[in-house]
């Protein structure tokens, strides 16, 4: 009678190919919890895309909380502008800027509008101020200031604006037509 032999694939060549594979595999199943608890890049949340054409039928104008505070106006993007000393009285006072749908009181709803749209950006938050430590050149613009509260794309805006050096004259010019060109 002749005994047969039963191999395992343990005992075989291939063990050294199979050892490499399990390990792959428990690799990859455990770094998936790993990247679940994993703290996020960034404190502030990234911002949806922003197309103004689709979002209400998204809900983005739905009915919300804010809509009493804005005067019974529901949704789009709304921004308190407040401007001193740019030099000339019409451009300078509080402003309500409404975009999708445009309204308010600004001096230049529909322009001032436009260029915030072909500002915002995935991921960008537009109001950023100048970065600490930027390397900025030393002219004045003029003693203007400006200060901008509300929501735009879906987040909180809280800005300050002023023309004291070559940066944030450059970052003023950016948000010109919602804040005014002044004169220096």
């Amino acid at each position: 009678m002749s005994r047969r032999r039963i191999t395992s694939p343990f005992r075989s060549r291939s063990l050294p190919r199979f050892a490499a594979i399990l390990a792959a595999a428990t690799a990859a199943v455990c770094a998936v919890p790993a990247l679940a608890v994993a703290p996020a890049a960034s404190a502030a949340p990234i911002p949806l895309p922003y197309h103004h054409d689709v979002l209400p039928y998204l809900g983005h104008w739905a009915p919300d909380a804010d809509a009493d505070a804005l005067g019974g106006r529901r949704g789009g993007d709304h921004l308190t502008i407040t401007v001193t000393r740019s030099g000339s009285d019409r451009t300078d006072g509080r402003f309500e800027l409404y975009c999708h749908p445009r309204g308010g009181n600004h001096f230049d709803v529909r322009r001032a509008c436009d260029r915030l749209d072909r500002m915002t950006r995935w991921g960008k938050d537009a109001f950023a101020p100048v970065p600490q430590g930027a390397q900025c050149t030393m002219m004045y613009g003029g003693p203007a200031r400006a200060h901008v509260t509300g929501r735009w794309a879906g987040r909180p805006v809280n800005a300050d604006f002023r023309r004291t050096n070559g940066c944030e004259i450059e970052r003023w010019s950016r948000f010109e037509p919602m804040l005014p060109s002044t004169v220096s």
